[in-house]
């Protein structure tokens, strides 16, 4: 199908944070269309974010126009007690399987929106930022302006603290691709990081929002990584010294990942050129 509209896609943007902002980059890399940002009531797409619950409390009844939107590398940051919103959406994938087990759905293939912004953002610009000896540290946005993160980044010069808040939200994912190493609390950080297969490391994202552990180990379980227990600020400088800088041992889970989050792509909201 070719259109002239652009694809209406959902994704939080009440404050300003890139592992939101990417959602839009991301799309419009897989749909060949542009993207625009699009309310509940007649967004076509949801796709990166923990956004599992404002989907149920929007589409708890079925649309009079407009079609079913569809859910793509969306993940749960909680439970849901009623799951009948489910018949007013198509899922084409999930983040992880926690969210899966959340919904009472039995998916095998998962993967997070934002695993394919190395791919967008390459597409973009025709290359990749270069590699420094450098280790990247991610604090949530809640957290950005946390003075013992400013500290630790003022006394090591190895570490670069990186602010999720920028408006150019391609800045941030260059930074961190930049980066040998990265620690953050952020999960689009991790994510981030990952995607252009480079090491990382979980920071205690220190109580944000309850269902902060939920959504990180949603994540990683649909990748087959051992994420374990996240480090505390106080071991940041001890972790950046030795952190390591090589393959990632969950590559292949990365992989997959990613040609799911391809292959789950709506067809039919997809570019096509005029025959």
């Amino acid at each position: 199908m070719t259109y002239n509209s652009p694809l209406k896609l959902f994704y939080y943007n009440k404050e300003q944070n890139f592992g939101d902002a990417i959602s839009a980059t991301i799309v419009a890399h897989v749909a060949g269309r542009d993207v625009v940002w699009a309310g509940h009531k007649n967004c076509e797409m949801y796709a990166l974010g923990s956004l599992m619950k404002m989907v149920k409390n929007n589409q708890n009844e079925p649309r009079e126009k407009g079609g079913k939107p569809f859910i793509w590398g969306t993940g749960a940051m909680s439970g849901i007690a009623d799951l009948s919103f489910l018949k007013n959406v198509r899922v084409a994938l999930l983040r992880g399987p926690i969210t899966a087990a959340l919904l009472q759905r039995d998916d095998r293939l998962f993967g997070d929106t934002g695993m394919l912004i190395a791919e967008a953002l390459t597409a973009l610009d025709g290359d990749t930022p270069e590699r420094q000896d450098i280790v990247g540290l991610v604090p949530h946005m809640h957290f950005a302006d946390d003075e013992r993160f400013a500290k630790i980044a003022a006394d090591n010069p190895h570490i670069k603290l990186i602010d999720v808040r920028n408006p150019d939200p391609h800045a941030v994912v260059r930074e961190i691709a930049s980066c040998s190493h990265v620690i953050s609390q952020s999960l689009h950080g991790l994510i981030t990081a990952d995607a252009y297969g480079i090491p990382n490391t979980w920071l205690d994202p220190l109580g944000i929002h309850g269902g902060a552990m939920l959504k990180f180990h949603d994540y990683a379980a649909g990748i087959g990584r051992a994420l374990g227990t996240p480090i505390e600020p106080h071991e940041i400088v001890d972790v950046a010294i030795g952190a390591p800088n090589g393959a990632l041992p969950y590559a292949d889970g990365i992989a997959i990942a990613k040609e799911a989050l391809f292959e789950s792509f709506p067809a039919g909201l997809k570019q096509r050129e005029a025959a």
